[in-house]
């Protein structure tokens, strides 16, 4: 309740108070309002930074922050030249996560109040190149923190079902286990786990993370990990109906579609601070072997074959969890996802046959105006 109001409490707030609820609800008393029709003052869009932008899951995110904060403030960084349509959608900066100062500078010119940070080495592309995995996925990350902490930010480092184990359990596992990875990759997201927990209980940094599942999407090409194949066998469909799986048939691994896994990121940047009981949470959609999105598929493209040809991959995947428990991050966070396996088979085959056929349109129409 509002202590009594006459004119001269008003008068006394003055300029300097014209934003309080005090000022506001005396204005809204003299001129015939309620308290209950009062406004409710609006936070301020948060500054959000996207380092590794162009892979995977920062586009899809940046495209899905941008419709709820505006395109001006949700910036894309990464250290190539993006396409021409990344330049047309949004902002886009050069950011180096090796670079501190490059970090520093970016995050005060740009008034940066959320930093997601998705630039790492997958796990194959980890495992061929150690030393630049250490140097991307560890140092890299060591950066992200210290300039969060520097600059009181909100930091998400997503983590994955790579920072399991051999020895953890596998179906379910849950979010608190035994990890022993055996890939850099691996290591290098416990690692993150790690320090991101120690620098909020240290420091007091809002870290936040979600241990992702295999990530499945339409709009970026594989880029070299362990569950690509969920991705590959979509393409193979539209274009050859035969596709090589890497896996053994009966390989379980957890999955989601993309569009869950950027909605997760940003519903878990958006709680407040107190609905967190933890910091780092599983989450997933579904659980499949090849065998089963294979059957999937086939229901939509009856001539679809397959083959599996196991190679390196399926040494890390048998090491990989089968089923994340997910359970906390359900009750804690609200979680719950929208696309299951038939649901993710009919989208990607949709979203794929509509870019090859795109695609074929433009050939055909520069070959028409080259003739």
């Amino acid at each position: 309740m509002f202590p009594a109001i006459t004119k001269s409490v008003c008068r006394s707030a003055g300029r300097d108070l014209q934003r309080t609820q005090l000022a506001r609800h005396c204005v809204r008393f003299f001129n015939g309002f309620s308290q209950d029709e009062l406004p409710v003052e609006e936070t301020p869009a948060p500054r959000v930074l996207i380092t590794g932008g162009l892979g995977q899951l920062g586009s899809g995110l940046a495209s899905l922050l941008r419709k709820k904060y505006g395109p001006d403030n949700v910036i894309m960084s990464d250290i190539v030249n993006p396409p021409r349509h990344v330049r047309e959608t949004g902002r886009y900066i050069f950011a180096d996560i090796l670079d501190f100062k490059n970090l520093q500078e970016k995050v005060v010119n740009e008034g940066i109040d959320w930093l997601i940070h998705f630039s790492a080495l997958l796990s194959a592309v980890g495992e061929a190149n150690v030393p630049l995995a250490i140097k991307v996925n560890i140092e890299g990350m060591h950066n992200i923190l210290e300039v969060s902490k520097q600059y009181k930010l909100r930091v998400f480092i997503p983590s994955t079902i790579g920072a399991f184990g051999p020895t953890t359990p596998r179906n379910p596992t849950p979010d608190l286990t035994i990890q022993r990875p055996q890939t850099i990759y691996g290591v290098a997201k416990v690692h993150a786990e790690l320090m991101g927990e120690y620098y909020h209980h240290k420091y007091g940094l809002d870290f936040r993370c979600l241990r992702f599942p295999g990530i499945i999407s339409a709009e970026t090409p594989p880029g070299g990990g362990t569950t690509d194949y969920s991705t590959e066998i979509f393409h193979d469909a539209v274009t050859t109906q035969r596709h090589e799986c890497f896996l053994e048939h009966d390989t379980r691994l957890p999955m989601m579609y993309i569009d869950d896994c950027t909605r997760a990121t940003a519903e878990v940047m958006e709680l407040p601070e107190h609905r967190l009981k933890q910091r780092v949470y599983n989450i997933q959609a579904m659980s499949f072997t090849p065998a089963e999105i294979y059957a999937e598929v086939k229901k939509h493209v009856p001539d679809m074959e397959i083959d599996y040809k196991p190679d390196s991959r399926q040494a890390i995947a048998d090491t990989w969890p089968q089923v994340l428990d997910d359970t906390n991050a359900r009750l804690d966070l609200g979680w719950n996802h929208e696309y299951d396996l038939p649901k993710l088979v009919t989208t990607m085959l949709t979203k794929i046959r509509a870019q090859k056929e795109g695609k074929q349109g433009t050939s055909a129409q520069i070959n028409a105006a080259a003739i």
